[in-house]
């Protein structure tokens, strides 16, 4: 044979590989490939091929593994089963960007799944290089790796430690300022999903100068990036006084208000979580919310949309009105009271109809001028259907049962009592006739003391 006619034999051999290894990152795509693939044995091929001389399979065999492994934690562990993880690793820091891009695509594949398979990945040392990509040239790079850093870190506080010490942070950080948007986004998630699992990481979020950056995003018009950061800010302001006020302090006041205008129903939402993460630790941070126009706003906003979204603004108006009289009068002057009202008989998911109850009984609770803005709106025969409704969750009546007791102990407008003398079980009438008591008794008491009468204990 000639010299041309062996080297067409290699030609052939190679145009074979590329057009195999095109094919099965083809029909990966479809579900219903799966189970087909795996039962011919891809995996031990696609792991020969990672080892091609050729970059382009290389590239297409790494596709064709994240693709598999992101269908199932199955198919994910059968690529730690196949030891395929250590050479992404090794080559994760040797190959071009296009093979970086894929590398990091199977990296995140994989630890999306379960803490276990996450952890795979820190035990096969892929953090390092995965930190080396945030600071590749390639803004494609550097979001694959994030991507993978953020799926690795949301699992537990253990895997975000890990991803925290190999040195992400301040490389995120730097993310977020880049000028890509998908980059910016995926930064910012990565960041939250650290920030969420405990006070000492959402610090380090913090120490890395995050805060300041996200709160300047604010008035990015991209939606999915204001979601995230949005996220971001609520998971660091949650855990503790010290970190709410480090955001506040980032003067997210009055822009985060914008951002409960916004079309976008997750910007709506995490924005309403923000400012409930902030108002709940003190009546001076709920003041602040106050003095802002915050209380006002998430009203409008509960109005102007439905069902989980409205569930972070429901419950922010309730920790408000927990905290003082003042606060929770406020509440009821910013009309908050009607639409919680409208949320507890118009919604029909029972968490959110127990969150509106917890709220109203939050706001009745304090006096009897707060107990009367709430039973004006007629909300307490709502509550009581909903407390003895046998279709009513365990939550919900335990909630609805909780706001009727605390209303009713300083409610002493009496029209809004007197359906409950009919219609109210044993344990909830016995509050009903004590308000009437404090009512009645002293009034009887003095007109016979005009009259020159006795009232006796029978009478």
């Amino acid at each position: 044979m000639s010299q041309r006619q062996v080297l067409q034999v290699f030609e052939q051999y190679q145009k074979a590989r590329t057009q195999f290894v095109q094919m099965v990152a083809e029909l990966a795509t479809r579900p219903q490939n799966i189970e087909t693939l795996q039962k011919a044995g891809v995996m031990s091929l696609l792991r020969t091929l990672l080892l091609d001389v050729v970059p382009t399979i290389q590239q297409t065999a790494a596709l064709a593994l994240g693709r598999l492994a992101n269908y199932n934690d199955d198919l994910a562990e059968a690529v730690v089963k196949c030891d395929i993880l250590p050479q992404l690793v090794y080559s994760l820091a040797e190959q071009n960007r296009f093979y970086k891009k894929a590398a990091a695509f199977v990296l995140r594949a994989v630890g999306k799944h379960s803490p276990q398979l996450a952890q795979a990945i820190v035990d096969c040392g892929a953090l390092d290089t995965l930190v080396i990509c945030l600071e590749d040239f390639d803004p494609g790079v550097k979001e694959a790796a994030a991507w993978a850093l953020r799926y690795i870190a949301r699992h537990n506080a253990e895997l975000s430690q890990a991803v925290v010490d190999a040195g992400a942070v301040p490389l995120l950080v730097f993310c977020i300022q880049e000028p890509e948007i998908a980059l910016k986004r995926i930064a910012a998630s990565a960041l939250s999903d650290i920030a969420k699992h405990s006070p000492e990481l959402a610090q380090t979020v913090v120490d890395a100068g995050a805060v300041a950056y996200l709160a300047q995003m604010l008035l990015n018009p991209d939606a999915k990036l204001k979601h995230q950061i949005l996220s971001a800010l609520s998971q660091v302001s949650k855990h503790s006084v010290d970190l709410a006020e480090m955001v506040v302090e980032a003067e997210i006041f009055p822009v985060v208000l914008t951002c409960l205008k916004d079309k976008d129903e997750y910007v709506k939402k995490n924005a309403s979580t923000l400012i409930r993460e902030i108002a709940k630790h003190t009546p001076e941070l709920s003041q602040l919310v106050v003095n802002t126009g915050g209380v006002a706003a998430v009203i409008d906003c509960i109005g102007s949309c439905k069902g989980n979204t409205r569930l972070p603004g429901i419950m922010m108006l309730g920790y408000v009105a927990a905290h003082s009289e003042n606060l929770a009068m406020a509440v009821i002057i910013s009309k908050g009271v009607p639409q919680l009202s409208v949320c507890l008989s118009e919604e029909p998911e029972d968490h959110i109809k127990a969150a509106a109850a917890w709220a109203l009984g939050q706001i009745g609770r304090h006096t009897p001028e707060h107990a009367r803005a709430v039973a004006v709106t007629n909300t307490l025969p709502v509550l009581l259907s909903l407390y003895m409704s046998t279709e009513s969750s365990e939550d919900l009546q335990v909630k609805s049962k909780k706001a009727i007791k605390s209303i009713l102990q300083k409610c002493t407008y009496l029209p809004a009592l007197e359906p409950f003398l009919y219609d109210a079980p044993p344990n909830i009438l016995k509050h009903v006739v004590g308000q009437f008591s404090k009512v009645l008794f002293p009034w009887i008491f003095r007109y016979t003391s005009a009259e020159g009468g006795q009232l006796s204990t029978t009478e």
